[in-house]
């Protein structure tokens, strides 16, 4: 049967589901690892770090060549080769025995988890009716909303009871699962009559997305949401420790806000489907975002120091995240068909750029207090403010309903 008619089973519903958990398996999964990993292998704070933010700017460029290489090749192999490449990189990291082999393993790691949230994205517009689309990614959202929520906690008593490496074998047996099951179940939704032809270059791609003004808008939103996210993220857990002298303990426990904050964006993205315009769901989300940052800023400088000063704020700026992400997602990917792929693959590089981009400049303005991490957020608000703005108007412009 071919693909364009095929309905997708529950097999490969679940196996589309189990490959968004790649990404938090290569991210997530690490964050309690770097104590362990500085002490390990004597590394200086910010080396300690590259083994972390390595991670997330490896992802973020090879979405790129994952999207566009799916329209031409087809989604299917580019997804196994992933799924192979992240497990060479479990290996490598596992065994590594300095700093060099330790970034190189997690580079290679995190190029393979690359092929997680670009094709499963392109593979669910594939697969689903326009109609069903956006319940689609907010589903498949909230699934890989999981992997966050528990990946920390599973590598804490990892390490408490096995060591830091094995994190990596934890990995290794997760990731091969996936593999298994993404081999058996995954049949290839990108048929040779829809994919791009030879004529047309990957630059071309780019130059027909990047010349859409929804396209940017689209894509930048959904990336300086998540920029604003990891912002507050990194920087709560340092001035958890080093201003209100909390456990690490408490910092995970508090952190399950942000991704439940997150599902619950989702899920409202879920029900609400395409009863209303994805540019005013997308402005929703903008809107609750400046509000949240704002919010924050005020409590922050005129109120009490407390966690819930970072965390109540931060459950709102993922919410704020999960109901623009499906629909912003869906219109980027939307803009030019042919390239679904190639746009899927540009909006989660935006994502992890600017959450690497945003994290790095925190770092390097940090001072113990929360007034750096006040203005990065309220920059970032501005930014998601103005260009979720930017759909609605320009569908205010046509004179279409909302």
């Amino acid at each position: 049967m071919d693909s364009t008619t095929r309905m997708p089973s529950r097999g490969f519903a679940l196996s589309l589901g189990l490959i968004a958990l790649i990404t938090p398996l290569a991210v997530h999964l690490f964050m309690p690892v770097i104590p362990a990993v500085k002490k390990a292998l004597d590394l200086t704070d910010g080396m300690a770090q590259l083994t972390f933010s390595i991670a997330l700017f490896g992802m973020a460029f090879s979405t790129l060549f994952y999207g566009s290489l799916s329209d031409c090749y087809g989604r299917r192999p580019l997804l196994l080769s992933g799924l192979l490449l992240f497990l060479v990189g479990s290996v490598a990291s596992a065994l590594a025995q300095t700093a060099t082999t330790l970034v190189l393993g997690r580079l290679l790691q995190a190029i393979g988890a690359g092929c997680g949230l670009t094709l499963t994205r392109a593979i669910a517009r594939d697969a689903y009716k326009a109609e069903h689309l956006v319940k689609a990614f907010a589903y498949l959202t909230m699934f890989g909303t999981l992997g966050p929520m528990v990946s920390p906690i599973i590598g804490g008593v990892l390490i408490d009871t096995l060591g830091w490496r094995s994190v990596f074998g934890f990995a290794l047996v997760a990731g091969g699962a996936i593999t298994i099951v993404a081999y058996v179940f995954m049949y290839e939704t990108h048929p040779l009559a829809k994919r791009s032809k030879g004529d047309e270059s990957v630059a071309q791609s780019y130059v027909a997305l990047f010349s859409r003004l929804r396209f940017n808008a689209f894509v930048l939103q959904s990336g300086f949401n998540t920029g604003a996210f990891m912002v507050m993220a990194t920087a709560s857990a340092t001035l958890m420790t080093e201003l209100l002298h909390r456990p690490a303990t408490e910092f995970g426990l508090y952190f399950v806000l942000f991704p439940m904050g997150f599902f619950l964006g989702n899920l409202i993205s879920s029900r609400v489907g395409n009863r209303v315009a994805g540019e005013t769901m997308v402005l929703i989300g903008s809107v609750l975002a400046m509000a949240t940052v704002t919010g924050q800023a005020l409590a922050l400088s005129y109120g009490p120091l407390t966690p819930l000063a970072f965390f109540i704020p931060g459950t709102f700026i993922t919410m704020a995240q999960g109901i623009a992400m499906p629909y912003a997602t869906v219109g980027a990917m939307a803009e030019v068909p042919r390239f679904a792929g190639t746009a899927a693959g540009v909006s989660v590089f935006m994502q992890n750029f600017f959450a690497a981009f945003f994290a790095q400049i925190y770092g390097l303005l940090a001072d113990g207090t929360p007034r750096p991490m006040i203005a990065i957020v309220l920059l970032c608000g501005l930014l998601i403010l103005s260009t979720g703005s930017v759909p609605f108007l320009l569908k205010r412009h046509r004179g279409d309903p909302a």
